[in-house]
């Protein structure tokens, strides 16, 4: 079984492209919501986040997220200690769930593939782009949010070319190219990959 790396930009359609190969049968792995589950219920990167910040971040044994947002996003050192904590525990939790699988290949689904290592992991990478000023339509759409506020998010992740450098495969979606002839052709190098 090969392991393959789902990434792209905020906006970019990588969950609309992810929930395509979970109808192709292709088992995904979610990295936000397992980095979102670990911050809740694991015990351990719990404690870490605690000592790395300061108990104020608890509540009642619990992390205050809200608490832990307002010192992340105002410092970019604590934001990349508060990673140095979490990526570790998504990965383990990658490789264990890869690992009760039974399909010619998995994917991960994670924005920050390149930034949090886990694209080391991978066998293959498939990177979902969209020309930027799409993208900010489809946040400020989705969110409600303004595009100077989608715009500092962006500038805040890797760039496309970055992460055109760990991409073997490319999928288009601009509104201009149709996403599920692309998805089916990756879909079936990735099985020959697989298979070889």
């Amino acid at each position: 079984m090969i392991r393959v790396g789902l990434t792209g930009g905020i906006g970019s359609g990588k969950t609309t492209v992810a929930r395509v190969f979970r109808t192709l049968g292709i088992p995904v792995f979610e990295a936000d919501a397992e980095g979102r589950r670990v911050l809740s219920e694991d015990q351990g990167v719990i404690q870490a986040v605690a000592q790395r910040f300061g108990h104020g971040v608890l509540e009642d044994g619990r992390l205050d997220r809200a608490a832990l947002a307002k010192i992340v996003f105002e410092d970019a050192g604590a934001l990349k200690d508060l990673n140095a904590i979490v990526h570790p525990a998504v990965r383990e939790g990658f490789q264990r769930w890869a690992g009760e699988q039974r399909t010619p290949y998995v994917m991960m689904e994670s924005a920050i593939m390149l930034e949090s290592g886990s694209s080391k992991l991978m066998d293959r990478v498939v990177l979902v782009t969209a020309p930027e000023e799409l993208r900010i339509q489809r946040v400020v759409a989705r969110d409600a949010v303004q595009p100077a506020q989608v715009k500092a998010r962006m500038d805040s992740q890797v760039s496309e070319e970055q992460r055109t450098t760990i991409a073997h495969h490319v999928i288009h979606n601009d509104d201009l190219q149709l996403v599920i002839p692309q998805v089916l052709a990756v879909h079936e190098t990735l099985l020959k990959f697989a298979r070889a």
